[in-house]
């Protein structure tokens, strides 16, 4: 099977001069990696937290998801500047301007820790298909088949056109299940001090920026030789938005949920789904469901793979093996574990210490002239990267009090 081809890049001081082009056009090179990564972010674990956060407070958490827009944009598009600016993803170029061993030690953790996001993404695709009738002994196969086969393909512009295309179906059917929830009156601005209420804040919140997704997109931007800082920032831009959007809806899918819902298998979500917006919302959202886990779950693979061999010097387009085999356990689990999407809260909170390191470093290296040229990040934009950073990083460590 071939591999996803490699694309020539540049030397590095070459490329840190490259400027975006001058017309309307240019402001859409590199918007597929910047889009893909942002709707990624909604992956299985997001969905539920979410859910969950819908129907433990209804619409109190809404304002801080509108907000989380804000680190998602800033953190996202100094990662895509720093692919198309150098060409290189940020596993080899830490690599190069640090060293081996830091690459190694950044990179490694998040793959580690993507291995528990592979199992809820593929637990949601049982969950979602389950609502359709399809047994676990089928679903969970055939999952692994169409994620291993995509990329199997061959190069990464392939790979990213049907990511787009399931990205359009992911949004579409979400819009469609809104409509048929319905919103609900409530205050959708609400603080308290209550623990399991800052636990939440601190869930979304690593939810809203995940480790893998600043190797996902400084790498596959890399891939795309037109790639401009410009397209890269309207893609960032658009896709944090459309995102958080996305969030807001399936908190408001959760909010007036019956309390005690079960959200962990099929029939539970199926039933309280139905008792809110009718027979077909289930339906609905199982689609969704299942658009957004599968696109999560190439982009987290690719994200994981990439890190790991640039960390030791591979070349991406030789990672199908290794994209391939840190998969299969997330197989099986579900098959001995039946309820691992209830792990999930406590992932997104442990995802957000597993963003300092390689947080800091895209900080760093998207600020540093020597690597970025003219198009490192002034002043203002230091500022709110790194503002951005810290209070992403506070509301994990308020979550631990």
């Amino acid at each position: 099977m071939e591999a996803l081809e490699e694309q020539a890049r540049p030397p590095l001081a070459r490329a840190a001069h490259v400027s975006g082009f001058r017309t309307v056009r240019g402001w859409f090179h590199g918007w597929g990696p910047a889009w893909l990564v942002m709707i990624a972010d909604v992956d299985a674990a997001s969905i539920l937290t979410g859910l969950e956060s819908g129907v433990a407070y209804r619409y109190d958490l809404l304002w801080f998801l509108l907000l989380l827009t804000v680190p998602l944009f800033f953190v996202q598009e100094a990662a895509g500047r720093i692919g198309a600016v150098t060409h290189r993803g940020l596993g080899e170029l830490i690599r190069e301007t640090r060293s081996p061993t830091a690459s190694l030690a950044l990179a490694l953790p998040v793959a580690l820790a993507d291995v528990a996001s592979y199992v809820a993404e593929y637990a949601a695709i049982a969950i979602g298909l389950g609502i359709f009738g399809v047994p676990l002994f089928v679903s969970l196969p055939a999952a692994f088949l169409v994620h291993v086969g995509l990329v199997a393909r061959g190069r990464y512009v392939w790979v990213e056109r049907v990511l787009l295309g399931v990205s359009a179906v992911f949004i579409a059917t979400v819009a469609s299940a809104l409509v048929m929830r319905g919103v609900l009156p409530g205050d959708p601005v609400v603080l308290s001090a209550n623990p399991p209420f800052l636990f939440l804040l601190a869930a979304n919140a690593g939810a809203v920026v995940m480790p893998f997704m600043l190797f996902y997109q400084s790498s596959a931007t890399a891939e795309k030789p037109d790639a401009t800082v410009r397209g890269v920032r309207l893609g960032t831009l658009v896709g944090a938005v459309v995102s958080e959007l996305l969030m807001v809806a399936f908190l408001t899918l959760g909010a007036g949920l019956p309390s005690g819902s079960d959200l962990y298998t099929s029939s539970g979500v199926a039933s309280a789904l139905a008792t809110v917006g009718g027979w077909l919302l289930p339906y609905a959202f199982a689609i969704g469901l299942v658009a957004a886990a599968f696109l999560a779950l190439v982009v987290i693979s690719l994200g994981s793979a990439w890190g790991i061999a640039e960390a030791v010097g591979i070349p991406r387009g030789r990672t199908f093996w290794f994209y391939t085999l840190e998969s299969v356990p997330a197989v099986v689990i579900p098959f001995l574990f039946p309820h691992p999407l209830a792990l999930v809260l406590d992932l997104m909170v442990l995802l957000v210490f597993l963003l300092i390191g390689p947080g800091i470093l895209v900080g760093l290296l998207a600020s540093d002239r020597r690597i970025m040229g003219e198009k490192a990040s002034r002043v203002g934009w230091r500022v709110a990267y790194w503002a951005s950073l810290a209070a992403v990083v506070t509301c994990g460590v308020v979550a631990l009090f």
